[in-house]
């Protein structure tokens, strides 16, 4: 495999002539009978134009190549917008704010200014949301106690108790909660440690019967952690004990989950809601698992730990910090992985991600919500809109099935992206492919120091044989490709929300991702060989 695709080395100068000055777009004209049709980018000029056919004419404001997120429109583009019959943007904080205003403030009266990734939910469009800190876009993993208790003669003022009794791994676990003002409350801390003389006191999680309670749990070294938990139920402070049963539960930390030793087959468990489960009725421990983060547990699923990996990926990686109160975790600065303590409710998000069309079956909704609109400004045209509409489907339906078959041929320990920005979850989730990581959330970010160590960690844990550098952002990509210099991987393209010389289509943009998916993640790391 080549270390860099064959027509990145030249991607810099173009890239450097388009900032001097990008193609114009095409014009809209009050003289010509056909609809004018305005939309923000190139992309979805491209779906208008398959749908109305001979009966529209259509403008795209960003140019191809250009960034949709920071692209200022020109004069030219506001003539565009003057003209045009009905406006067509992404919206979802995709564009330049700049863009969006233009729409608002120059479109005639009257004129349909449709927002495509809002109104393509009543279409069954799939939205993901974006996770402001995406830390926190991990499985919450607490404990649990189920049941009564009963048989025991257990009432409320009964205590459960649920102890880390052992350790496997390469590192340290520290499992804690953070109190109302910041102070820790151990619940298992393998740094000194497990003494099963002392009882039910150390590395002990202490819960009435029917309750719960969030932690974080923090690793020190990536690698497979084996942690060995114990139950036991004391029905009054008289009593002794009644041990209840024993699980060990399995933790992927910065490396791929399913390449576990002995763990083949294995679910892998990196979303959601979960809980280290007791149940006082049977005896048994097991994960209780809501993949919607829910925190009642209405829809929960019992989860066999034996048969369950339990994912801490690599953008669970942090730096200690240099507080006193994370000195049990090590020294400021160091590494180390962590699942973060749930809050009550779901995760704390930011927008919804608005690249929704990375999944072909949204693409779909919004090929038919551009159908209807059209209908609505052109009623003559309804027939030929229709049938357009039809054909395109059918071939973005045969586009979804050749996307997908494509994507399964990269064998599934190898299906980790590591790319420029974070504008692939919807071609992750409908495809199976891990966002394992990204420079940085948006493009328009610096990254930083630590984003910079995380990306490196990420790629040697996982042995990721190849990152993808979008072409249209190749002059802000450098901390990606050096990178990937530094870590001998190859770099391969990706098409994210533009168009090119070489990518002119939807159908050309989404075909060509999931070839160069499977031909750059296929083989192993330079460093594997």
């Amino acid at each position: 495999m080549p270390h860099v695709s064959r027509r990145l080395s030249g991607l810099v100068v173009a890239a450097l002539a388009l900032s001097a000055g990008c193609a114009a777009p095409e014009v809209l004209s009050a003289s010509d009978d056909r609809v004018q049709v305005v939309t923000t980018t190139g992309l979805l000029a491209d779906l208008v134009r398959n749908v109305g056919g001979d009966r529209v004419n259509v403008g795209s404001l960003v140019p191809d190549q250009a960034d949709p997120h920071a692209y200022e429109p020109s004069l030219r583009d506001i003539r565009n917008v003057v003209y045009a019959d009905v406006a067509f943007s992404n919206y979802l904080l995709l564009e330049q704010q700049a863009i969006i205003k233009a729409l608002g403030a120059n479109l005639d009266p009257g004129v349909p200014n449709i927002s495509l990734a809002e109104g393509a939910v009543k279409y069954a469009a799939e939205i993901i949301p974006l996770v402001e800190n995406v830390a926190l876009d991990t499985v919450w993993l607490g404990m649990r106690v189920r049941g009564t208790g009963e048989q025991y003669g257990a009432n409320r003022a009964s205590d459960v108790y649920l102890s880390g009794t052992a350790v496997d791994g390469p590192g340290e676990l520290v499992a804690y909660l953070t109190e109302s003002f910041g102070n820790p409350e151990f619940y298992v801390d393998s740094t000194d440690g497990f003494d099963a003389s002392d009882g039910y006191r150390d590395d002990t999680a202490t819960l009435p019967p029917d309750a719960h309670t969030h932690m974080s749990w923090a690793f020190t070294e990536p690698g497979v952690y084996r942690l060995t938990m114990r139950a036991a139920l004391a029905v009054s402070p008289d009593e002794r004990p009644v041990d209840l049963g024993e699980q060990t539960f399995t933790f992927a930390v910065g490396v791929d989950p399913h390449s576990v030793p002995g763990m083949d087959g294995a679910d892998v468990l990196g979303a959601g809601h979960a809980d280290v489960t007791v149940d006082i009725d049977t005896g048994e421990l097991y994960l209780l698992v809501d993949p919607h983060g829910g925190d009642g547990h209405a829809h929960a699923e019992v989860v066999d730990p034996a048969t369950t990996v339990i994912e801490v990926p690599n953008k669970a990686l942090h730096e200690i910090p240099a507080d006193e109160g994370f000195r049990f975790l090590g020294r400021p600065g160091d590494p180390i992985f962590q699942l973060p303590q749930a809050v009550l409710g779901r995760h704390v998000h930011g927008e919804i991600d608005p690249h929704l069309w990375q999944e072909v079956g949204n693409a779909i909704s919004y090929v038919e919500l551009m159908r209807d609109t059209l209908i609505g400004v052109d009623p003559d045209g309804a027939r030929e809109y229709r049938d357009n509409a039809t054909r395109y489907i059918g071939e973005l339906e045969r586009l979804d099935a050749y996307v997908r078959d494509t994507i399964a041929a990269i064998p599934e320990s190898r299906r980790h992206l590591v790319t420029t920005h974070d504008a692939f979850g919807y071609l992750g989730a409908a495809y199976d492919v891990r966002i394992s990581g990204f420079v940085s959330p948006n493009p328009a970010t610096e990254p930083s120091l630590a984003d910079r160590r995380r990306l490196a960690e990420t790629i040697r844990n996982l042995d990721i044989p190849a990152v993808f550098l979008e072409p249209n952002l190749v002059t802000r990509s450098s901390t990606l490709t050096e990178v990937a210099d530094e870590l001998g991987v190859a770099v391969c393209e990706i098409y994210g929300d533009t168009f090119d010389d070489e990518v002119t289509s939807y159908v050309e943009m989404m075909r060509f991702n999931a070839e160069s998916l499977r031909t750059c993640l296929s083989e192993p790391a330079e460093s594997d060989r």
